[in-house]
């Protein structure tokens, strides 16, 4: 099964998938009996899927809760909210750090994210029973349904930092008040993922659905954020060695039509775009595309930073660890694309050009970006002159070009959760902080010959691309820590990983507020309009509506 997401309205009104933290799941519609053999437990496991992207009745706009967590990189130092200020307002004020318990965006991720975890309940509460009978496909199921329980938790703890765990056993009986003062609940999720582990098939029956490798890398993720290092290896190391996994010999393999589901891509949601409304499209990425040009594009949204295309630059091949924002890197921003503009003549990682446009530059097979012309906001907005790629379709790649009900774009590109240079990467984190720093070495050079023997995207050679491995020994461990931290940004930019990068690292505060002040070097405004990033902001507060549909079991995160 290409593509897992399927619009299966009669489940999701049905048993158990409440898709709100407190709602009660309707009875009657579908009796639970109807549900109890292993085709009704395979369509309850198809619901579950389907909610990775975000994607339910009750959520609003598809945006608010999107599951390649897009606006997330707008509350880092990665990218702006784009378009004009005055758009999205609720997307605006999360961008500046204005943020309130009323928010729609915030809302709707803790919906979406409940309504995951609450339809993997349901497969849980109607196949354990049929599993423990002995019927070994809805074994598999179940299986499936705890690791995707696993993950939903995940990103609610990652994201929320104190929230409410229902269990099968809960769920099944419309206890949906549970309180969110027990946590963490990691060791929740870790069981979670455990259970996958030991009961899923060491190979996925189709592509987009979970293994034991899958299980065993989203388990050492989950270590991970709690600097559970040994644990972290002992899963990572698992995974590197199984061979299941490898790094595609192209970077942008990643992001177009061939690289789906390849060798790098762990885990990922199932997008697929279709020549009528791509309801199985990505919905929640339908602002993210640049105006004008080569065709109808909306809206606009989603622009990568000056900071972060600061990031790539280089010096004989390697990252300006300490010193790439002292002079940012050449740009447009606040000049027309009439006017003249000579682009960066420094060194750069190829890799920018597979992240951003940038004026002067192919994007994407579609021609050479033009500048302003292809950019909604305008020099009086905060957003810059740069506009996303990774999440914009190849020119020629008509399978995965789809559209919406408005016009809108909905492409069947598929967001990789996690991919091997990911876990590469963070097993590389673990080398550096138990003191195998040269093991920590070899896999970031891993990474960075990937990237160096990657297509160039600017063929006319305007682009001085160079990309070299670290070659002297690492013997620092705070140098080597820092290199392995800037190599997760460049490789993962504009991905949805670099905000929670930074609070598991415990520089979220210090390194926001430090962007603002870089960032403003270019958009003065942006340093006037954005707000100090507090400590408390590190998690996201619970949503109002929440706290009010629980009776007050919940209780508001510190600060808010």
């Amino acid at each position: 099964m290409k593509k897992i997401l399927l619009i299966l309205s009669v489940i999701f009104i049905s048993y158990g998938c409440g898709d709100d933290f407190t709602q009660i799941a309707p009875k009657g519609v579908l009796a639970d009996e109807t549900l109890q053999n292993a085709v009704g437990v395979n369509l309850l496991l198809t619901s579950a899927y389907s909610a990775l992207d975000g994607i339910n009745s009750t959520s609003g706009d598809p945006w608010f809760d999107t599951g390649d967590n897009w606006w997330f990189d707008v509350l880092s130092d990665d990218a702006h909210k784009g378009s004009e200020d005055s758009d999205q307002p609720d997307l605006y004020n999360l961008e500046v750090y204005s943020w309130s318990t009323g928010n729609p965006y915030i809302a709707g991720k803790w919906r979406g994210l409940y309504a995951g975890a609450n339809r993997a309940n349901a497969v849980i509460s109607v196949g354990a029973p049929l599993a423990e009978a002995g019927d070994a496909d809805v074994a598999q199921a179940v299986a499936e349904a705890y690791f995707l329980r696993g993950y939903f938790y995940f990103e609610l703890q990652k994201i929320f930092g104190n929230v409410a765990y229902i269990d099968e056993i809960q769920f099944a009986s419309s206890e949906y008040n549970q309180p969110n003062t027990n946590g963490p609940i990691w060791d929740k999720v870790e069981a979670d993922f455990i259970y996958a582990k030991a009961n899923l098939a060491e190979t996925s029956a189709d592509p987009g659905r979970a293994n034991k490798m899958t299980a065993s890398a989203f388990l050492g993720k989950t270590y991970m954020f709690q600097s559970k290092y040994a644990e972290a290896k002992t899963e990572f190391d698992l995974v590197i060695a199984s061979g299941a996994y490898g790094l595609n010999s192209d970077y942008v393999t990643n992001f177009n039509a061939a690289g789906e589901n390849s060798k790098e891509s762990i885990f990922a949601i199932q997008f697929a775009a279709d020549g009528g409304l791509s309801n199985n499209g990505n919905r929640g990425g339908t602002l993210n595309f640049q105006v004008g040009g080569v065709t109808s594009f909306c809206c606009g949204f989603y622009q990568p930073s000056v900071d972060l295309a600061s990031a790539f630059k280089t010096e004989a091949g390697l990252p300006m660890l300490d010193t790439y924002h002292d002079t940012p890197i050449t740009n447009d921003y606040g000049i027309g694309s009439a006017d003249a503009f000579t682009p960066h003549a420094g060194e750069l990682d190829i890799r920018i050009d597979y992240t951003m446009g940038r004026r002067g530059v192919d994007f994407n097979g579609f021609g050479t970006m033009p500048g302003a012309d292809w950019v909604r906001a305008s020099a009086t907005d905060i957003s810059g002159p740069f506009i996303a790629a990774k999440n914009h379709y190849i020119a020629g790649e008509d399978e995965n070009r789809g559209s919406g009900g408005w016009g809108e774009q909905r492409t069947g590109i598929n967001y990789n959760i996690m991919r091997y240079s990911d876990l590469l990467l963070m097993s590389a984190e673990i080398d550096v902080e138990i003191g195998s720093l040269e093991d920590a070495r070899a896999k970031v050079n891993q990474v960075r010959a990937r990237a160096a023997a990657s297509t160039p995207v600017d063929g006319t050679g305007a682009t001085t691309y160079n990309v070299a491995e670290y070659t002297a020994a690492w013997t620092d461990q705070a140098t080597a820590r820092k290199a392995v931290r800037f190599e997760r940004r460049l490789e993962l930019a504009m991905e949805g990983q670099r905000f929670f990068d930074l609070k598991r690292w415990g520089v979220l505060p210090a390194t926001i507020n430090a962007y603002v002040a870089k960032e403003a070097v270019t958009i003065a405004n942006f340093g006037t309009k954005a707000n100090t990033f507090n400590d408390y902001n590190k998690d996201l507060c619970i949503p109002l509506g929440a706290i009010d549909q629980s009776l007050n079991t919940l209780v508001q995160n510190p600060g808010y």
